[in-house]
């Protein structure tokens, strides 16, 4: 079965507003911030826990990823966020972010179009907004 990635240019995707695609090119560029950082951490002490005050950072853009994604994109149904009272270790946090980061670019595909070589996202009103290809497609 093909990934959305690869069926993104062969039909007719769902459209988005321009204020999701605002903010989900705010959630991936968050996303990818902590998993970079959160990533450095894991290489040198795996499982040392993350602290209080970066936890509560990432806890918020979780509930903000859940939020945006829905049941559909969601990587998981149970997860909400990390306990924090139940320090996750930094492999734990990185694990977890990349299966959001994941989870947004799967989003990310099934709302874009290719036109002349170009990929857009397919918004609802005629502004096109220009963006890369989806990533199961990059050589």
């Amino acid at each position: 079965m093909p990934n959305s990635a690869e069926t993104a240019h062969h039909r007719n995707p769902p459209t988005i507003e321009r204020a999701e695609v605002d903010k989900l090119e705010q959630l991936i560029g968050q996303l990818e911030s902590i998993h970079s950082e959160l990533s450095a951490l894991s290489k040198k002490s795996p499982v040392d826990g993350v602290n209080k005050f970066k936890l509560k950072f990432v806890n918020e853009v979780v509930r903000e990823a859940n939020g945006f994604l829905g049941e559909s994109y969601r990587p998981s149904a149970e997860f909400q966020e990390f306990n924090s009272d139940d320090v996750p270790s930094n492999s734990d946090v990185t694990f977890v972010i990349a299966l959001y980061l994941q989870a947004v670019e799967r989003f990310r595909a099934d709302h874009l179009i290719q036109e002349h070589g170009l990929w857009y996202f397919n918004t609802v009103k005629a502004d096109r907004v220009r963006t890369g290809a989806p990533a199961k497609l990059v050589r």
